[in-house]
């Protein structure tokens, strides 16, 4: 049994030294070909700075699909074409007690402008600190003359900074 191990070890060590001395040159490593170039990230740079908009509950969301603007106005079905800019803009439904029963069968279709972007100040880069939209303006033509004018610049909560 004793000389059966000495023979796999011997037979093992072999073998590593014959694998390790085939790989060497005593030239040294080369390489020989073009140089590979690192491929262009695919697609735009993601925008990574964090802005909000802040619901009837003062929570802050990013592009929401549905939120309560104020008590009385609820939005839903968003679907943002720009976000993160001086304005953001969606379409998407506006109902509210105000106007029902008809809208809450059906939502009034609405465009929703966010503007008023106000940021924080600090020690951190500028684009690594949150900011949030102010003002919303709500415009859809089931509105009464009365809530259009309301709806036409909505204050919204933003965090004292």
């Amino acid at each position: 049994m004793r000389s059966l191990t000495a023979t796999a070890c011997v037979a093992a060590m072999s073998a590593a030294a014959l694998l390790l001395s085939g790989c060497s040159d005593p030239r040294g490593l080369r390489v020989a070909g073009p140089a590979v170039s690192p491929s262009p990230p695919a697609g735009p740079a993601e925008v990574t700075e964090p802005v909000y908009v802040s619901d009837a509950a003062r929570r802050p969301l990013q592009r929401p699909a549905s939120f309560e603007l104020t008590g009385a106005v609820s939005l839903t079905g968003l679907h943002w074409s720009s976000w993160g800019d001086a304005t953001a803009k969606a379409t998407g439904g506006l109902s509210g007690a105000w106007c029902r029963p008809e809208c809450g069968r059906q939502p009034y279709p609405v465009a929703v402008t966010l503007s008023g972007l106000l940021r924080q100040d600090g020690p951190k880069r500028r684009e690594d600190r949150p900011a949030f939209y102010s003002s919303a303006t709500l415009v859809s033509d089931r509105l009464p003359p009365e809530k259009a004018a309301e709806l036409g610049r909505v204050s919204l909560h933003t965090p004292e900074f």
